[in-house]
């Protein structure tokens, strides 16, 4: 059974930097599409990043610059390191995986429904 497990959000003020963490287990975690989408109070989800299986990213054009998807797969571990945070960067963000080996654009546009499993999710908060 997969199990995806987020941590590392919390609150900080306009400018400053968090790095969100996802453990995975329960499945082969290299071979995977990866990627991690936020939902804000009101709105939909919003796909941030994606990773291959062998490491390609893409981004959501609003965090280009700003945000780094990467993963550890010795470790299980997905990373998203955000640098800049804006106020409209708060919301509560949730690690994803698709047992296709690639991600498509669709996982960033429509990450509920391209992905199959995502975590509980944790909320990040940046003040102004």
């Amino acid at each position: 059974q997969v199990q995806l497990v987020e941590s590392g959000g919390g609150s900080v003020q306009t400018g400053g930097s968090l790095r969100l963490s996802c453990a995975a287990s329960g499945y082969s975690y290299s071979s995977y599409c990866m990627g991690w989408f936020r939902q804000a109070p009101g709105k939909e989800r919003e796909g941030i990043a994606t990773i291959d299986s062998d490491g390609s990213t893409r981004y959501k054009d609003s965090v280009k610059g700003r945000f780094t998807i990467s993963k550890d797969n010795a470790k299980n571990i997905l990373y998203l390191q955000m640098y800049s945070l804006k106020p409209e960067d708060t919301a509560m963000y949730y690690c994803a995986a698709d047992s296709a080996p690639r991600c498509s654009i669709w996982h960033l546009i429509r990450p509920g429904v391209y992905f199959g499993y995502w975590g509980q999710g944790t909320q990040v908060t940046v003040s102004s």
